[in-house]
């Protein structure tokens, strides 16, 4: 059994004009978004193997400070440039190439993709993985080559205006 942990990056700033898309930082709800998921993924006990994040400065702020919460070191974070505006095929393509010695793993990044990736794992229609949503993906195999829409489904599906 696999796990896989979509997480879209917390609410970022449009306040500087001058930064890249990919430079923007987490405004204040984002700040506050991102502890709270990491807290409810540390009380449901759930530990990664591995966390994947975009490069982009929202997604990764979002990545260090999950991975605080949850106990997984930042130094361990794997940033892969691929995946801000990755598409669906490259998210599935960097899952598959997972190393199978990880049980758990989290990937952090951007919609519309996760939402797509969610949609086509789950039983319901997602209409939006909202800022800091957080898709765990429960897939029925030993290896992460074998992640297939016939194996795999949604096993919660979490975000934080659920809780306020």
């Amino acid at each position: 059994m696999k796990r896989l942990y979509l997480i879209r990056h917390a609410k970022s700033s449009w306040k500087d004009d001058s930064l890249k898309d990919h430079e923007r930082p987490l405004n204040q709800r984002g700040l506050r978004d991102a502890p709270f998921m990491g807290n409810l993924l540390k009380e449901k006990n759930v530990k990664p193997d591995v966390i994947i994040s975009s490069y982009a400065t929202r997604a990764l702020r979002t990545a260090k400070i999950i991975a605080e919460a949850v106990g997984y070191p930042e130094g361990d974070i794997h940033v892969k440039k691929e995946v801000y505006l990755a598409g669906f095929p490259t998210l599935i393509n960097i899952s598959k190439h997972l190393s199978d010695e990880h049980d758990v793993a989290f990937l952090f990044g951007h919609n519309p993709d996760f939402t797509i990736f969610a949609n086509t794992y789950s039983e319901e229609y997602i209409p939006n993985v909202p800022t800091c949503g957080i898709v765990e993906i429960e897939f029925n195999i030993k290896s992460w080559s074998e992640i297939g829409p016939d194996n795999g489904r949604v096993a919660s599906f979490e975000f934080p205006k659920k809780y306020q």
